[in-house]
Order: C-alpha cells, then structure tokens, then sequence
C-alpha cells in the first residue's frame, strides 16, 4: 500500500502574539523617561500598525521597541512591511506598518518551481495562499522542509499539517 504524506508551506502569525507586542509597546513608551511627553500612540488594526509620534527620531525608537517585543514573543520580523513616512498635521510624523499574510501567487510559483528542480519525487502545488506538498515518503518532505529554511525568503514560511 503506497501512502502519501504531505505538508503546507503557508505564511502566518500569532494574532494574538501581535496584540500582546503592540501593548508591551505602548506600556514601554508611556514609560521610559524620552518617549513619555511624545504623545506617540501605536494603533493596532487587521490591516496593520499605525504609529503616530514627534519626529523620526522618535518614530526610529518605537520601531525598534516593537521589533524587539515581536522577537521576543516569536514572530518573525518579515511580517511587517514598512510603510513611507508621512508628516501629518503640526510637527508629527506617521507610518503605517502592513503585516505580511499568506503566501502570493509568485513566491508560491518560485518555491513549486524549487521543490520541482531539487526533488523530482516530490509534487508541490499552490492552493490559495499555502503551498501543499506531497510525498510517499516521509524523509522526502523533510528534506524539501530543510532546503526551503536554507533559502532567505521575504517572507516568513512556517511549515503546517505535516501527515
């Protein structure tokens, strides 16, 4: 009997991670001493982040500030898409941070036509926004999983459904 096993290759993050690092963000600003009299606020919304601050000094330390909390709660970097700075009204500056969700259509296309170039028992395919591959053997899929963490891709890969 000749079992398939297979695995997706999808794009994703931790919602819940996310609210937790923007909140761990905005308590470090309402507390350290250089960020309190900004009147920064950083706005959390299913399309993105929102940070609304003083000037691009400021607006530079806040995002490492939420760069360093998304890394400490394990979410990749590589969501976020930084947005260009504006100025808004008086002296303020904003930027709007987009997060990076599921895998498109072309960086689909470029990890199939890898797995179909180094593995020729392997078969991936695109399904919406994840990228199925399948097998009959395990060792196989593990070794498609090794090769594509070996690649430095823009976006951030997790590996689900492995059967």
């Amino acid at each position: 009997m000749a079992a398939t096993y297979s695995f997706d290759v999808v794009s994703d993050f931790d919602w819940q991670e996310l609210v937790n690092a923007v909140d761990q963000t905005e308590r470090e600003i309402k507390s350290r001493y250089d960020l309190k009299d900004t009147k920064t606020t950083v706005e959390l919304a299913k399309e993105g982040i929102t940070i609304n601050t003083d000037s691009e000094f400021t607006l530079d330390a806040i995002q490492t500030i939420l760069q360093t909390k998304a890394a400490k709660r394990n979410l990749s970097l590589k969501i976020f898409d930084y947005g260009k700075v504006e100025s808004v009204s008086g002296n303020r500056v904003q930027q709007v941070i987009k997060l990076r969700k599921g895998i498109d259509s072309e960086i689909g296309k470029e990890i199939s036509k890898l797995i179909r170039t180094d593995f020729k028992k392997v078969q991936p395919s695109i399904q919406g926004d994840a990228v199925r591959v399948s097998a009959k053997s395990k060792d196989d899929l593990q070794e498609v999983i090794q090769r594509l963490k070996q690649e430095d891709w823009p976006i951030a890969l997790q590996f689900t459904n492995y059967r």
